[in-house]
């Protein structure tokens, strides 16, 4: 109890101590720092952090968070990178963020497992499970919700290409040319694939080109169909008639989308076969089962 109660003052120490550094009153900037904004040049003010702050702690923190987060996640099979699959579907969090997220989550599991292992004397290996355990299952969790965050986005995108593509292709076939046609879409579409084209437009204002934008969509999306679909669209200045190529690959896109719906429809037709067939099996064998013990017992009687 003496140990727990350490501990807790320890904890509770540094806690007090990162959130009163955020206050004015408790942390006050150096002279130098309040001077900076008077300086000749008009410079703005730093934001260099305190030595106990939330900021130093963060600076120190991230780097170690980062690079044991991803040797965990490759060691429980995780190989896609974590960027791509937060960029993919627009997470507000960057790698550094979710990573410094993730060792809080699982620094506060640790805490919780200590504390229910000494509460309740449980026996050693239930006090290493819970200990060791409870903080592996939140690093799983937080990494399974990106990943299944992830292939939400991208089951969206391929539902949703079919008509983002006939549109697209109708513009196209209108006299629109291509980033005009992306942009107009963009601006209409509130879908995945509306905010996917709003970032396509935007690394297109920063100075790339209209295939070299798609075809960067692409690669972070990682949907066949996006990616047959960026192939047509990169005929733009080669293909006199796009829009009809961009209907086909429309319809194509369409029918796959169904093949799909059609193979869930399937399986699921299977799956409800299977407790029917459970149930009328066991009954089944239980009537087969009476007659056979009963014609040993009479064989057996007839033989003594």
């Amino acid at each position: 109890m003496t140990r727990a109660l350490v501990a807790a003052g320890l904890v509770l120490w540094v806690g007090a101590t990162l959130l009163l550094s955020t206050t004015r009153w408790f942390s006050r900037r150096p002279l130098t720092e309040r001077l900076r904004p008077y300086t000749p040049g008009g410079l703005a003010p730093g934001n260099r952090p305190g030595l106990l702050s939330v900021e130093s702690f963060r600076d120190v923190v991230a780097p170690v968070s980062r690079n044991v987060g991803e040797q965990v996640a490759r060691l429980f099979g995780v190989s896609e990178d974590l960027g791509v699959r937060l960029a993919r579907y627009h997470s507000p969090l960057d790698v550094t963020s979710f990573r410094v997220r993730q060792l809080g989550w699982v620094v506060a599991a640790f805490g919780l497992g200590g504390l229910v292992a000494v509460g309740l004397r449980l026996p050693l290996p239930l006090g290493v499970l819970a200990v060791i355990g409870l903080p592996l299952l939140a690093f799983l969790v937080l990494e399974q919700q990106v990943s299944a965050a992830s292939s939400r986005w991208q089951r969206r995108l391929f539902l949703e290409l079919p008509v983002v593509s006939e549109q697209i292709g109708l513009l196209l076939s209108a006299g629109y040319s291509l980033s005009g046609a992306l942009a107009r879409v963009a601006d209409r579409s509130q879908g995945a694939c509306g905010a996917d084209l709003r970032r396509v437009i935007g690394r297109v204002r920063q100075g790339l080109t209209e295939t070299e934008a798609l075809r960067e969509w692409a690669a972070l999306a990682d949907v066949d169909a996006v990616d047959r679909l960026v192939h047509v669209l990169a005929l733009n200045r080669e293909a006199s008639d796009l829009g009809r190529l961009i209907s086909e690959e429309a319809r194509a896109i369409r029918r796959d989308v169904q093949r799909e719906l059609i193979e869930t429809i399937e399986k699921r037709g299977q799956q409800v076969w299977i407790p029917v067939t459970v149930a009328t099996l066991l009954p089944g064998v239980i009537f087969l089962a009476v007659p056979f013990i009963q014609a040993l017992s009479l064989f057996s009687g007839s033989g003594s």
